[in-house]
C-alpha cells in the first residue's frame, strides 16, 4: 500500500490499486479528522456506511494519474462457482 496525503487537509491514508476501478483505502487517522467528513458531506460515491471525502478522492486520482499508485501484485479471489454457492445456501436452510 502507498501512503497518500490529502492535498486539501493533509490527512493520510494507505491506498492500493487492484484494478482501474477498484481502489482500497485504509485511513491512518480517525476519518473524523477530515473537515469534509466532519461537516457531514460524503462527496461523490459516499454512503451512510462508508465516509467518503471528495477532496481525498481527488488526491488519490491525481496520484494514480501521476503513476504513483502501481497496480498491486495481489490478485482478487476468484468468485465461487454458482453450484457451490447454491449448495452452501441450501445447507444453511
Amino acid at each position: 500500500m502507498k501512503q497518500i496525503s490529502c492535498q486539501n487537509c493533509g490527512n493520510r491514508v494507505l491506498v492500493e490499486k487492484y484494478s482501474p476501478i477498484h481502489t482500497s483505502v485504509q485511513w491512518l487517522q480517525d476519518a473524523g479528522t477530515c473537515p469534509e467528513i466532519r461537516e457531514g458531506a460524503t462527496g461523490a460515491g459516499g454512503t451512510a456506511l462508508v465516509p467518503t471525502c471528495g477532496r481525498l478522492r481527488a488526491s488519490i486520482v491525481a496520484a494514480d494519474r501521476a503513476g504513483e499508485l502501481p497496480g498491486t501484485t495481489y490478485a482478487e479471489p476468484a468468485p465461487l462457482p454458482r453450484e457451490l454457492l447454491d449448495a452452501a445456501a441450501g445447507a444453511q436452510e
